[in-house]
């Protein structure tokens, strides 16, 4: 009985957040209160995972406002840190008036005035709450017309989907977001799939090393299996996913086992630090462009640590291996 009271608490913060009335006003303007006496506050759109500055307001007596027109609700990033590209204050703006009380101290924000917000944080409290209970599934049947559903689907599920099911969601949402970047995305998505499917041949491509020498994946080829090993310097999954890989690189190696790392690091410098910090040695490329690695695009990666085992003929026959699995898997085929 517990539990139904706490599913149906969710699910009455769901219903009330998405019958607030909505804003018919044409433009927005956002009221800020920051704990922060004077300064520069910058206003980010979003963007494959990714935020950038679109515009700027000034802080006087720890306060802000910025205003403009949106086409539709979308999500948006506050921060005071110009260079910050991937954790801003999260804000979902739409047309109308809004408010925005920042705690730099404490890293929090609370919004008042976007239904579309309150929809999103109705989800974090039901997906928290309910955790491997939480079906998304509900969720977009009950939202099907909100950009939240849309964002969600795209940013927290594309990765752990298959072609079914990120083209049966992307049915449930109305056609009305079918032409957002999300959505797009999915769809991608779901056509690429099909290609890097296990039993499939791994697309090649090259990238530099460090070093700046150009390697392609197929240059790796030929003598056993390759792991090709998606990760980032700044990727906390990824580090402590790296000693168990060390270890069957240095077990394996000698039997016909590799790594091929690309790296989705924002910066060289970062880049390197990492791979020396982990001892990883093996091969390394990357394009130095985050989210908008060309490989990482390729080989549909969503969230990293994302992985490849690829035999000497190119075909792909497994994914995502981590830990043990890993191991398992080598000593089956390289015993």
């Amino acid at each position: 009985m517990k539990k139904l009271a706490i599913v149906s608490f969710i699910m009455s913060l769901l219903l009330i957040s998405a019958c607030k009335k909505t804003s018919t006003s044409q433009t927005y303007t956002l009221n800020g209160e920051v704990n922060v006496a004077s300064g520069v506050i910058y206003l980010q759109d979003f963007h494959n995972k990714m935020f950038a500055i679109i515009d700027s307001a000034v802080i006087t007596d720890g306060r802000f406002t910025f205003t403009g027109s949106l086409a539709r609700p979308d999500l948006f990033g506050l921060t005071l840190d110009r260079e910050e590209t991937f954790s801003p204050y999260y804000i979902f703006l739409e047309n109308g008036d809004i408010h925005v009380t920042i705690d730099e101290e404490a890293h929090k924000a609370s919004v008042s005035g976007s239904s579309v917000n309150d929809l999103y944080v109705a989800y974090q409290q039901a997906a928290r709450s309910e955790r491997e209970n939480f079906r998304i599934d509900t969720f977009l049947a009950a939202h099907p017309a909100s950009i939240v559903s849309a964002y969600i689907l795209y940013r927290e599920y594309s990765y752990r989907l298959s072609k079914e099911e990120i083209d049966r969601y992307v049915q449930v949402l109305d056609p009305s977001l079918h032409d957002t970047e999300y959505i797009q995305v999915l769809n991608d998505l779901s056509a690429l799939l099909e290609h890097i499917a296990i039993g499939k041949p791994a697309p090649d491509f090259s990238l530099p090393t460090p070093e700046g020498s150009v390697v392609s994946l197929y240059d790796r080829l030929g003598k056993g299996y390759v792991l090709l090993d998606f990760w980032a310097s700044w990727c906390g999954p990824c580090r402590r996913e790296n000693p168990h890989i060390v270890k069957y690189f240095h077990e394996y190696k000698d039997k016909g086992f590799d790594v091929f790392s690309v790296s989705l690091d924002k910066t060289k410098e970062a880049w390197i630090e990492g791979i020396a910090q982990d001892n990883l040695t093996w091969t390394h490329v990357s394009d130095i462009l985050f989210w908008d690695s060309a490989p990482a695009k390729q080989y549909g990666v969503r969230a990293i640590p994302a992985n490849f085992l690829i035999d000497k003929d190119g075909i792909i026959v497994a994914k995502n291996l981590r830990g043990e699995e890993l191991g398992k898997t080598l000593a089956e085929l390289l015993p």
